[in-house]
């Protein structure tokens, strides 16, 4: 189950950030990278924060702790930004928070450690599969820490719930936007990948993070009626979309073979 703790003092915001995620200490005495309910896109982002981030831990991804943290405003209340100021109060309530990695570096294939190819297709395939449109050469979402690569900031994928029209036909894209993946050169397996991948994801698994979804971020009334229903949408849309992966496998291999 993922744990929810308290924000006990406001630190700094991370202005690398388009939402102004911000790093906390918590209750436990430990620091956190904090995403906002109250920032652009709200709780959906949150929900893909959520959703692909435990997907990629399931998958072997090496993945900051996700917590729930419960924000009063008043822990922020010396900030001077006035913008900042704003997010808080908008924000009080339940947010989404990660293990700040602390002195780690921004990920670039300049530096060590440089990923090997199975790491490279295992990371395309999942972020195809998850709509993933921040892993560009401008916008990596990878860290270093200890010599290691972590993933970070998925709250870009799952773009399919910001229109529930036919969340169904959605899951079956071929998701073009993976020619601008950063490893994308380098991911010269993605056929054993999705062998490997594909056994470690089911409905079980679906079912088991969606249940963690806390009922107030769900998007009950845009198309579903009860918390049942949405989450079970989600669960469908997952599914279905691993399922068809062979669409979505194709057009990673098109991409890549206009680079190579």
């Amino acid at each position: 189950m993922i744990r929810k703790i308290t924000a006990k003092e406001y630190i700094t915001p991370l202005r690398e950030g388009g939402s102004l995620p911000a790093v906390i200490r918590a209750d436990d005495d430990e620091l956190y990278a904090m995403k906002f309910v109250g920032a652009g896109q709200g709780a959906k982002a949150l929900i893909s924060e959520l959703i692909a981030g435990e997907i990629a831990r399931q998958l072997g991804f090496r993945i900051p702790e996700i917590v729930f943290i419960e924000l009063d405003p008043v822990v922020g209340q010396s900030e001077p930004d006035a913008e900042i100021q704003d997010l808080l109060q908008a924000s009080a309530g339940l947010n989404l928070g990660m293990t700040f990695l602390s002195h780690a570096s921004s990920f670039t294939l300049l530096a060590p450690p440089k990923p090997t190819i199975e790491f490279a297709s295992r990371l395309v395939w999942f972020d195809a599969f998850v709509t993933n449109v921040d892993r560009t050469p401008r916008n990596v979402n990878m860290m270093v820490h200890e010599n290691e690569i972590w993933l970070i900031d998925h709250g870009a994928s799952l773009y399919f719930q910001h229109n529930w029209q036919d969340h169904i036909r959605q899951s079956e894209t071929p998701f073009v936007m993976i020619k601008d993946h950063v490893l994308l050169p380098l991911a010269s397996e993605l056929r054993t990948a999705e062998e490997t991948l594909k056994t470690k994801l089911n409905r079980e698994v679906f079912e088991k993070i969606v249940a963690e979804i806390p009922e107030k971020w769900l998007p009950i009334g845009e198309k579903f009626s009860s918390a049942e229903e949405c989450r079970n949408a989600y669960v469908a849309f997952l599914l279905h979309r691993l399922e068809n992966s062979e669409i979505f496998l194709k057009e990673a291999e098109r991409a890549r073979s206009l680079l190579v």
